[in-house]
């Protein structure tokens, strides 16, 4: 888990003793392609941090289409976080889109962690600015772009996005179909 260790270095001071303690609170996973990790409906109690591969996070819509609203890559945390803290219901689903390990830990778990480790309340507070700053990003985008300017700025922004995610899980995330994809890179190719 060094992978982790270096991932909370950028943001803590945590010794090697602490480390250990830290990490027995998770618990590690190792996810096949596709496989769902929570389901619309179940009870959100878990938060989930990619050491290995990539995570997306959807709904399905009216039409009973999959809309994807997040993806999480390489020491990137996902969950529904509003229904993560009421330990609610959640209308997401989220599942690994490729082979992926992942350190899973618990709402229960994480309060434990915090009041034993008071300093990791810094990392959590950090990441989720961090977050929520590039939510309030997307939305910023989701107004002032076109669509094609939408899709050439992901792809410029996250260029390993476009070369690892299936290109109509990428549609999905910015709101078009797989065809309207297909002729915005080819009007961009040409």
């Amino acid at each position: 888990m060094e992978t982790f260790k270096q991932h909370l270095d950028k943001f803590i001071d945590i010794n090697d003793e602490e480390f250990a303690s830290v990490i027995s609170f998770f618990q590690v996973l190792e996810v096949k392609k596709k496989q769902d990790l929570m389901g619309n409906g179940e009870i959100c109690n878990s938060m989930f941090f990619v050491v290995k591969g990539c995570l997306r996070k959807f709904f399905i819509n009216e039409k009973g289409i999959e809309q994807t609203t997040e993806f999480a890559i390489e020491n990137w945390w996902i969950t529904d976080t509003f229904a993560y803290e009421r330990q609610a219901k959640s209308d997401f689903c989220i599942q690994a889109v490729e082979k992926s390990v992942i350190l899973k830990i618990d709402f229960h778990s994480q309060e434990a962690l915090l009041k034993k480790h008071p300093v990791m309340e810094r990392y959590f507070r950090m990441i989720y600015q961090r977050a929520y700053a590039a939510a309030e990003r997307r939305i910023r985008y989701l107004y002032e772009f076109s669509r094609e300017e939408l899709y050439v700025h992901f792809s410029t922004q996250y260029p390993w996005f476009i070369q690892r995610i299936p290109q109509y899980l990428i549609a999905s995330f910015l709101g078009f179909t797989p065809e309207y994809l297909s002729e915005i890179r080819a009007k961009l190719r040409s």
